[in-house]
């Protein structure tokens, strides 16, 4: 990549940043194309020549969260951290750039408009499922994981956890950060504290 192609690059990634910012705060249908210029410190003209239209530089953005959140995810997986270690740091999202986006946010976004269904069905297929399956099979390998529970059960549960954790019906943020190494002791373990006896 020479300095031109850096340079482009450099700004395409801040037309995105700013934009998240905004869609993120304010809702898609209230940032105009010109606030996100504003905000990137860019024309106009140079967002439409990047992305065509803001319909177009929303896909993006969440094609590149999305993949964003993959590279962490993968970075955590892969590492040499313990398995509850590793279990911990995934469902918590600390580094996750898209877990202060809201969540009912993105399934309206997803709902209005079938492109970002399929960008987000295709990743889940082809990019964040077979993620998953890897760190189970490295739970399983590590003795973590029972053999006897279904792959299928496992992501059921660990995405049910991840998204419950995002809700505040029950507690806000703040107040389910102060419980979160308890909620870790849940997810492994359950309430009863150990296995049920067969």
């Amino acid at each position: 990549m020479d300095g031109f192609e850096k340079r482009t690059e450099r700004k395409k990634e801040n037309i995105r940043q700013a934009a998240f910012e905004l869609f993120s705060a304010h809702g898609v249908q209230r940032v105009s194309v010109a606030e996100i210029a504003k905000k990137a410190k860019v024309s106009q003209v140079t967002i439409y020549n990047y992305f065509g239209s803001k319909d177009e530089l929303l896909r993006d953005v969440i094609l590149s969260l999305l993949n964003k959140r993959l590279y962490e995810d993968m970075e955590v997986i892969e590492s040499n951290l313990p398995f509850p270690e590793k279990i911990e740091t995934y469902v918590s999202e600390r580094t996750s750039e898209l877990s202060a986006m809201d969540p009912d946010f993105l399934k309206s976004l997803k709902s209005e408009d079938p492109v970002i269904r399929q960008i987000a069905e295709d990743f889940t297929k082809n990019k964040y499922i077979p993620l998953m399956l890897r760190l189970i099979e490295k739970g399983r390998k590590e003795g973590y994981i029972q053999h006897s529970i279904s792959n299928e059960a496992i992501l059921i549960y660990i995405n049910m956890f991840r998204e419950g954790k995002r809700s505040d019906a029950l507690l806000n943020f703040e107040e389910s950060r102060k419980y979160f190494k308890e909620l870790v002791t849940l997810f492994f373990y359950g309430i009863l504290g150990k296995p049920l006896d067969k």
